[in-house]
């Protein structure tokens, strides 16, 4: 049941991203464009995901899953140099491509080799971020 679920949100999340354009590489990038041609459309879409979100995290304090497991903690509200480094890391990357994990997997069924190219760097990225924090941190740590 919990397998059918996710799947279930899966597919309405991607569908979600499709109908909203977040899957449409220039409309991102408009969005980030606030001294050109900004399109500001997206803050509807990043609105629509924002409050439901709020309301979701008020309604299941105290509360279990229906499907078992539990509910993850909130993020601790700190400013350490990894969050910013990959709030960074992130920005530049979905400043130059037009695409964040969500919608990069989305657009595997029509991105053709780009989106493909695009996916292994971000999971190339994703299995080398711990690595290089860890390094970070230990010279970080022996200044």
């Amino acid at each position: 049941m919990r397998g059918v679920l996710a799947a279930l949100a899966g597919i309405l999340f991607g569908t979600g991203l499709l109908i909203s354009g977040m899957t449409d590489t220039t409309k991102v990038q408009g969005w980030l464009d606030v001294f050109g041609q900004w399109d500001p459309t997206l803050a509807f879409v990043m609105g629509g995901a924002i409050l439901p979100m709020l309301i979701a995290w008020r309604f299941t304090r105290n509360r279990e899953p229906l499907v078992g497991g539990q509910f993850p903690a909130p993020p601790r509200p700190e400013l350490d140099r990894r969050l910013v480094a990959g709030s960074v890391l992130f920005g530049m990357g979905w400043g130059l491509a037009g695409l964040c994990p969500g919608p990069a997997m989305a657009s595997l069924s029509f991105g053709g080799t780009g989106g493909v190219i695009f996916l292994v760097a971000m999971v190339a990225g994703m299995i080398a971020a711990p690595k290089v924090g860890t390094q970070l941190d230990r010279i970080a740590n022996a200044t």
